[in-house]
């Protein structure tokens, strides 16, 4: 079947449902670019990082590297330079906002994946209400010839919105398992620096108050 007689024999639904599809398919490219652009760290960067965090040598380090784990681990850097004690709020906020910007357009993903079954059945009913009053017309005289336009129409468009769905939730799927692997990797990172950065100010105020508790003791 010719792809001008399946939009001819789908009415005016099939051609929504090739608009759900050419919108995900631009969503989709866009994402597998921005993914592909976004940069990884290599497998034994942890190891890195630790030997970095060891020598104080973390800013050098992050500076040869780019991605969301990186980009969490040098706010948390530049964070404790200024003196902030909330380090992992900051790291929180920083990963949140990198997750935001890997998963956009995973919403509009999921509306069309999902709501594309529901308007190829819509099609269906209306090509089938478009049967029945051929039927009605005729008198009770079944013509299959005259039958045709609704049952073409009812059939159609199922089977589009089935074929522009399935691909549309299974790449989505795959998009976010993309996204939450990433976000572990924020996640180890970000505790990676936390746990191990010298002179945290988190630490320097946990010292401080143990020191003014035992001067408490020594006191009395």
């Amino acid at each position: 079947m010719m792809i001008s007689e399946l939009f001819a024999k789908g009415g005016p639904v099939v051609w929504i449902l090739a608009g759900y599809s050419l919108v995900a398919l631009t969503i989709i490219v866009e994402r597998l670019i921005h993914f592909a652009l976004l940069g990884r760290v290599p497998t034994d960067f942890g190891k890195q990082a630790r030997s970095a965090l060891h020598v104080g040598t973390l800013g050098k380090l992050t500076a040869r590297h780019r991605g969301p784990e990186v980009n969490v681990m040098r706010a948390v850097l530049e964070a404790s330079g200024e003196g902030i004690r909330e380090l992992s709020r900051v790291a929180e906020r920083v990963g949140s906002q990198e997750l935001q910007r890997m998963e956009r357009g995973f919403r509009t993903l999921a509306i069309l994946g999902n709501t594309a079954p529901l308007l190829g059945l819509f099609g269906t009913i209306t090509g089938m209400i478009k049967a029945f009053m051929v039927i009605e017309a005729a008198g009770g005289r079944v013509d299959a010839q005259a039958l045709a336009g609704g049952i073409w129409e009812a059939m159609v468009t199922t089977g589009v919105g089935l074929a522009v769905a399935i691909p549309v939730l299974l790449i989505l799927h795959l998009l976010e398992g993309m996204a939450d692997r990433r976000a572990q990797s924020m996640k180890a990172c970000a505790s990676l620096v936390l746990e191990r950065l010298p002179h945290a100010p988190e630490a320097d105020e946990e010292e401080d108050a143990v020191h003014h508790r035992d001067g408490g003791i020594h006191a009395f």
